[in-house]
């Protein structure tokens, strides 16, 4: 069985969380994540060098924040594996239309995120709103499961895409494993982002132009991953992967 390191679909998996961060739908919201759930000003997140205690509660806020979006994550994955599991024991090749189907459907994802095939149900607003934050740690955590559950339009089709190769395991434990990996990928620049909330506002000012052509980025790359699914290539593609580079541990 190939380890970690040479599993495509975990590359995929942690590389889409990164590229969900970078969604026009979450990174220009990042600032406003923060002040919410951390209750901290704008003018105290900016400073160049904040004490330890903004940091530390900066810190604590943003791992709960990223708690809460991750428990909705890996449940949906849990959830779809063991179902495409159910699904593999009452028709022995059903995954095999399984990953054909999730190939087509992450190709269209593709499609729309590069603008060449819009698709209308994924282009309206479905953002969870919450008016008041809930007092504290508990608050932080149910702001990231309204986050979660908000499929916006563009990191619905990536997540989605996540969930398709998920489908095709046939294996809730690795619904479970790939949609913790892509919850770091996501989570991690979020809470490098609040620690660095300086540097993220340079870092900002000058990407923001480039928003778009990382959706564009982003589609190619979900069609690409279509394809290989579509074709049976994603599953040879790691088996290759594990005979050419070296195994450790």
């Amino acid at each position: 069985m190939p380890s970690g390191g040479t599993d495509v679909s975990i590359w995929i998996a942690f590389t889409a969380g990164i590229l969900s961060f970078f969604s026009p739908c979450v990174l220009p919201l990042i600032p406003s994540y923060l002040t919410y759930i951390t209750g901290l000003s704008f003018g105290q997140l900016q400073v160049a060098h904040p004490g330890a205690r903004i940091r530390l509660l900066v810190a604590a806020h943003s791992l709960t924040f990223i708690l809460g979006f991750s428990v909705v994550f890996i449940s949906l994955g849990g959830i779809v594996g063991l179902a495409s599991g159910g699904f593999q024991e009452t028709l022995r090749s059903g995954l095999v239309w399984v990953e054909r189907a999730g190939g087509v459907l992450i190709i269209l994802f593709g499609l729309h995120l590069t603008g060449i095939v819009p698709i209308e149900m994924l282009l309206g607003e479905r953002r969870v709103h919450l008016h008041s934050k809930p007092g504290g740690f508990v608050g932080t955590f149910v702001v990231g499961l309204a986050f979660a559950a908000g499929w916006t339009p563009c990191i619905g089709p990536i997540l989605a895409s996540i969930l398709m190769i998920a489908a095709t395991s046939g294996q809730a434990g690795r619904g479970i494993w790939l949609l913790s990996v892509y919850s770091a990928g996501l989570g991690i620049p979020f809470l490098i982002s609040g620690l660095l909330f300086h540097q993220f506002l340079d870092f900002f000012k000058h990407f923001r132009k480039h928003i778009r052509l990382t959706e564009i980025v982003t589609g190619v790359l979900l069609m690409l991953v279509g394809a290989l699914l579509l074709s049976g290539k994603l599953g040879w593609l790691t088996m290759r992967l594990y005979q050419w580079l070296p195994v450790t541990g």
